[in-house]
C-alpha cells in the first residue's frame, strides 16, 4: 500500500482520519473528568487535565502549546490542594478533630454506593462518627459533620470552577490559533 501523506486516500480508497478518535477519546475523558469534580471516587480535575493534554498532544503542541500545558498543569495542581485543604479546614474550623476529617474521606467513599444521597450525606455522617469515636458529644460531633460538608461543598465547587476555567484556557488557546491562521 502507498500513502500519500498530502491526501487521505491510501491505494485509492478512503481510510479513517485518527484525529478524529483521538479528540473523541479527549472529549470522553474530560466530561468524565467534570463529573468527577463532583463524585469523589473519580479524579476529576486530573482527568480534565489529562484529556485536554490528549487534546493539545493531537495537534503536537503546536495549536496548544507548552506554555498553555504547564498552566493547565498548574491549575490542577491547584485544585487538588483545594479539595484537601478545604475538607481539613471546613472540620477543623467549627472545632473538629482529625478523626472527623477522616471520618468525612471515609464517609464520602461509602456514600458513593448510596447514590446521591450517600454523596451528601455520607461526608457528614462520617465525620458525625469519627468525631464520636473520639469522645466528643452529640452538639460537638454535629457541628464536626456541618464543618465537613461545607467543606465538601466549597471544595466541589472551586474544583469546578477550576475546570471549567481550564476549559476555557484551552479552547482560548485552540481560537487564537484559528485567529491567526
Amino acid at each position: 500500500m502507498i500513502y500519500d501523506v498530502g491526501s487521505d486516500q491510501v491505494s485509492g480508497s478512503r481510510f479513517l482520519d485518527w484525529s478524529i478518535l483521538w479528540w473523541i477519546l479527549a472529549v470522553l475523558v474530560v466530561i468524565a473528568g467534570l463529573a468527577g469534580t463532583v463524585i469523589p471516587a473519580l479524579p476529576g480535575v486530573p482527568l480534565v487535565f489529562a484529556g485536554l493534554f490528549v487534546g493539545a498532544w493531537i495537534g503536537n503542541f503546536e495549536t496548544v502549546g507548552w506554555t498553555t500545558i504547564g498552566i493547565l498543569a498548574l491549575l490542577a495542581a491547584v485544585a487538588w490542594v483545594v479539595d484537601f485543604i478545604a475538607g481539613a479546614a471546613g472540620t477543623r474550623y467549627l472545632g473538629a478533630s482529625s478523626r472527623a476529617f477522616w471520618g468525612a474521606t471515609i464517609g464520602a467513599i461509602a456514600g458513593l454506593f448510596f447514590g446521591l444521597v450517600g454523596m451528601l450525606l455520607g461526608p457528614f455522617i462520617g465525620a458525625v462518627l469519627g468525631e464520636l469515636s473520639g469522645g466528643s458529644n452529640m452538639v460537638q460531633s454535629g457541628r464536626a459533620g456541618i464543618g465537613a460538608w461545607i467543606g465538601m461543598v466549597v471544595a466541589t465547587a472551586v474544583k469546578l470552577a477550576i475546570a471549567f476555567l481550564m476549559i476555557g484556557i484551552f479552547a482560548f488557546s485552540l481560537g487564537l490559533d484559528q485567529v491567526s491562521a
